[in-house]
């Protein structure tokens, strides 16, 4: 039986790191991006004010008598490019985000005065330097502005457009099939028969890997049959840079996925020692890495999160591929099976956890619900309330 550890270690290894392309910023959102990015200028790139006001020489205003009156000698927008310099005894009316003059040092709110435009009384003064925003004292030019690994957010994608970046490296999301196998399964909307359920896994799958980042294409789904299943599989694969699939791989009859990628010789399946998703397995098939997952939902989630998940963002250089672990108190007891890694579901709410619903792998319900994983060690069958354990938040739950 292998650890979670060592089989987490083979699936690492299956997928390579994902080949870079150049996108379009604006089609960048999401991605990780693999090069660095250089300011080709600096932020902000001039000195300008920082409020709506009036730019002045506080040795004219500051140490004077207040309230002090000075001409309003020019009318600074922001746009302006014509900067004209300040000259002594005067204001310049200045707005948020417009070039400071040069000569002035420090800019009074328009709440400190009269608002004048021609005349302007100056009733109280900031210390020098106030409101001030000096060129590049956010980013200097010639310097790395974004790192490869990091994901491009909304502000990583506005922090690219301020240093004028039009395009990015990034890694190229690794294209993803996926196909659920059961001959008791049927579309979702059409009429159940007794025995038949409505397949599920593949929804959950594709979701999931479009969540860590992939692309993922959905087969339809095919029964327990060795030939139909090699052949679906076959038509598709080369077009692939990994194929999860779910169901098919427990110690019982009718499992097609393990008889059919049993006769290759290419595919390990082995027992984890974890709960849920005990039967795994790993490979390759024509030389595309395969991942093949139990059949019950819970199972294919958690199995998803634990193997999959972080392989797939390793590949497309996440510097912080896994889920945030944080720990928390337990609101009540639990149990859990000797010798095997519990992931229970649980809602986390400031430090504290509750489990949702039981161990079984097929409450779909209750998986909906959870917004975290509950970590029980193997070597730990009974934990009271209050108990410190390890929570593995999840994004994307239920709130």
């Amino acid at each position: 039986m292998r650890t979670v550890e060592e089989h987490q270690a083979v699936v690492d290894a299956l997928l390579q790191a994902s080949p870079e392309e150049t996108v379009p910023l604006a089609a960048a959102h999401g991605r990780v991006l693999s090069r660095d990015v250089v300011a080709a200028v600096p932020l902000p790139g001039f000195d300008n004010s920082a409020m709506d006001g009036y730019a002045v020489r506080w040795a004219e205003v500051g140490g004077a008598g207040l309230p002090v009156r000075l001409p309003v000698a020019e009318d600074i927008p922001a746009g302006r490019t014509d900067v004209v310099p300040l000259a002594p005894g005067t204001a310049h009316r200045i707005m948020t985000g417009a070039p400071l003059p040069p000569g002035a040092d420090v800019v009074v709110p328009v709440e400190l005065t009269d608002g004048g435009t021609d005349v302007v009384e100056l009733r109280d003064c900031p210390p020098v330097g106030s409101h001030l925003r000096r060129a590049g004292e956010d980013i200097a030019a010639g310097t790395v502005a974004l790192s490869p690994g990091a994901p491009l957010g909304a502000a990583q994608l506005g922090l690219a457009a301020a240093v004028g970046i039009t395009e990015l490296r990034v890694r190229r999301r690794p294209r993803v099939l996926v196909l659920s196998t059961g001959s008791e399964l049927v579309a979702p909307g059409e009429e159940l028969a007794p025995g038949q359920i409505y397949e599920s896994n593949s929804m959950l799958l594709v979701a999931a890997v479009e969540e860590a980042g992939g692309t993922a294409r959905r087969l339809h789904f095919v029964p327990d049959d060795v030939d139909q299943f090699l052949g679906t599989v076959r038509a598709e694969l080369a077009t692939a840079d990994l194929l999860v699939t779910s169901g098919g791989v427990s110690a019982g009859a009718y499992e097609v996925v393990k008889d059919a990628f049993g006769t290759l010789g290419t595919v390990d399946f082995v027992k984890v020692a974890m709960q849920p998703g005990g039967p795994q397995g790993a490979g390759t098939v024509d030389g595309v890495p395969v991942v093949t997952l139990p059949g019950n939902p819970v199972s294919a989630f958690v199995s998803f999160e634990v193997f999959v998940r972080p392989a797939l963002r390793r590949a497309l250089g996440h510097t912080a591929p896994d889920r945030l672990r944080v720990p928390a108190r337990l609101a009540g007891p639990l149990r859990s099976p000797a010798g095997r890694r519990q992931f229970l579901r649980g809602r986390y709410d400031g430090g504290v956890v509750s489990q949702v619903g039981g161990p079984g792998s097929h409450l779909v319900a209750h998986l909906a619900r959870a917004n975290c994983l509950v970590v029980v060690p193997e070597d730990v069958t009974e934990l009271p309330a209050g108990a410190e354990v390890d929570v593995v938040l999840i994004e994307g739950a239920l709130q």
